[in-house]
């Protein structure tokens, strides 16, 4: 499992990023404080409280790729 941390501020963000997380068959949740959502699930992301950097988890050790993707959302 990998960790990072990401800002998403505006809606336009947070559909990008569930475009991109959508595209990889492992698990990736995204947590703040003690809420957990399914990071591919764009009403579970707006649950969250956005305007502080959340934490995305992704449960594969071979997500370069996925990392290399999300660093444009990068804090």
């Amino acid at each position: 499992m990998k960790s990072i941390q990401i800002s998403l501020l505006m809606t336009s963000q947070v559909s990008q990023f569930v475009a991109i997380v959508q595209k990889y068959p492992y698990d990736i949740d995204l947590k703040h404080g003690k809420y957990v959502v399914d990071a591919k699930s764009i009403l579970g992301i707006f649950s969250l409280d956005l305007t502080k950097p959340v934490t995305v988890e992704i449960y594969s050790d071979n997500c370069d790729d996925l990392l290399e993707e999300l660093k444009q959302f990068s804090c």
